[in-house]
């Protein structure tokens, strides 16, 4: 099996509701980092499983959307804590609709928000 990875870095705000977490129930910013892995058992032609400059541009992009932004305000939170899990699984999902390979059999991105906690998310196909 082939594993290739992509991080990026990017500063967001949000606040988390539905319990008494201190600090974290007010609006604050975390410095995320978030690493892309996408994984399958056949190169393309090119020797690639996926050309890294496909990935780049798409996870730059994505990136963009968050970067400086308060995640509380998105769509894809309405209802939910902007959590690691659950923006892990956003950013994850994002991805895999974006990048278009068909010898990727799995996504993975791991969000880290600080230099000890992460959370990650997998995607199969």
């Amino acid at each position: 099996m082939y594993t290739v990875a992509v991080k990026r870095d990017f500063v967001a705000q949000h606040f988390l509701f539905g319990g008494d977490w201190g600090a974290e129930n007010e609006l604050h910013s975390h410095h995320y980092v978030i690493e892309l892995q996408l994984e399958g058992s056949m190169l393309d032609q090119h020797g690639y499983l996926v050309d890294i400059v496909d990935i780049e541009n798409n996870l730059d992009a994505l990136v963009t959307e968050y970067r400086d932004k308060t995640l509380n305000e998105f769509p894809a939170f309405e209802g939910l804590n902007p959590s690691i899990e659950h923006f892990s699984r956003i950013l994850c999902e994002m991805l895999s609709e974006r990048i278009a390979a068909p010898n990727i059999s799995a996504f993975a991105v791991k969000l880290w928000e600080n230099e000890i906690a992460w959370a990650e998310f997998r995607l199969t196909r």
